[in-house]
């Protein structure tokens, strides 16, 4: 096929983030947001190729998502990159929650986009974004193939021993209750791209992956398969995150409601967007939350504390799940840049065969390298992720594959 550029969307309720790249040798040709859709102080910045200009920022209304994506296509015909180039051979989604139907990238059709609908309360707060950019795409490129790239996709090869719930059955039927987990497409990216720096085939690597952004996550993968995943029905579930809870007694939920006279959204607010650091210290920011240590700040340290003990229980938790465990790997904002966090989370494992070189662990940069003395049983890496580099990919071969079929 000779078009070979894919344009990523990762539409938000008032946001739009997008990235245009070339599958010949995946290099950005764009990258831009859109913020504050609907409000008269909306934002666009955009950044053209590199070499090619400096970033570009435009302020003013921007109505609706259409609006917007109109404007992200002015912003690439200023670069000879437009929505309308025979080079643009699909425009690839992120969409959050495909349930267990969606487990590889997908054309969107009528049906799909359905079903995707269908999925809206588990996913209330993503798939409904998700869908509107979808539709306002298919508006604009009617003629262009349009790919759904799932975030729980990669997790759809947990056993059910995994994936279920210990509730009554038909009910965890009827309202689709089970653990699907997320951050799919960093966790097969990470997975991938950690047994590469091993020199390996995915196939032979057993891999923790832990994605430490706002959002946290953390993943069990057998030979290329997550096994294990630590969010659930929702992303609240699993690790402490920047301001959700992750793991908690369900019970603490009927407490509130009696006790506090708190309502089910009231609930809902707290555990999602008033926990985690920021309901522990007053902050969410790991980088704020380490000086605040290291000024001897005791709510701060508390809450550093918890972090990282909840990541060790699941990295503990993962070690039994796997068996065997060849790599961990660190990825996202908090893993990729808080070297104090991955010294803390490995501290004390080393009788499973993890150690962090403290001189490796210190170095700042942006390429996939190991952090772990080449003595280590287990390595220890620090994988930068490209959650639109896989989009992109998914999308790419998906269309490729069917032009060849």
């Amino acid at each position: 096929m000779t078009a070979t550029r894919v344009l990523v969307l990762n539409s938000g309720s008032s946001s739009v983030k997008y990235q245009l790249l070339d599958m010949r040798d995946s290099a950005r040709l764009a990258v831009g947001l859109v913020e504050r859709i609907g409000e008269s102080t909306s934002r666009l910045v955009h950044t053209p190729p590199a070499g090619d200009g400096e970033r570009r920022a435009r302020t003013g209304a921007i109505a609706d998502h259409s609006a917007a994506l109109k404007a992200v296509g002015d912003e690439l015909a200023r670069d000879g990159l437009g929505l309308d180039s025979p080079e643009l051979a699909a425009i690839g989604h992120r969409v959050v929650h495909g349930g267990l139907r969606f487990t590889e990238p997908t054309v969107i059709t009528d049906e799909v986009l359905a079903e995707i609908e269908r999925l809206v309360p588990v996913a209330p707060l993503h798939n409904p974004a998700n869908i509107t950019g979808i539709r306002t795409a298919q508006a604009l490129r009617p003629d262009l193939p349009q790919i759904a790239v799932f975030d729980t996709a990669f997790h759809t090869t947990m056993p059910e021993s995994a994936a279920r719930y210990a509730i009554d059955v038909e009910t965890a039927d009827t309202h689709r209750i089970r653990r699907y987990g997320f951050h799919g497409t960093s966790h097969a990216y990470v997975s991938r791209a950690t047994a590469a720096l091993l020199g390996k085939d995915p196939s032979e690597v057993n891999v923790i992956v832990l994605h430490l952004g706002n959002g946290a996550s953390a993943s069990a993968v057998r030979g290329g398969r997550c096994v294990d995943t630590s969010m659930g029905l929702t992303p609240l579930e699993g690790l402490v995150m920047g301001t959700r809870s992750g793991d908690i007694d369900p019970a603490v939920t009927f407490h509130l409601m009696r006790v506090a006279g708190m309502s089910a959204d009231d609930v809902d607010v707290l555990l999602n967007k008033k926990s985690g650091l920021v309901g522990l210290c007053g902050d969410n920011d790991m980088r704020e939350i380490r000086r605040r240590v290291d000024a001897g700040d005791e709510r701060a340290g508390l809450a550093f504390d918890i972090y990282v003990h909840r990541l060790k229980k699941y990295i503990g938790a993962y070690y039994a799940v796997l068996g065997r465990v060849d790599a961990i790997a660190f990825t996202a904002g908090v893993g990729e840049n808080a070297a104090p966090v991955r010294e803390a989370a490995i501290a004390g494992l080393e009788a499973l065969g993890p150690v962090v070189d403290a001189e490796l662990n210190a170095v700042r940069s942006g390429e996939a390298r190991l952090i772990s003395p080449a003595s280590a049983r287990v390595a220890v890496a620090v994988v930068p992720t490209d959650e639109e580099l896989e989009i992109a990919r998914q999308s790419y071969d998906l269309v490729k594959n069917m032009v060849n079929a």
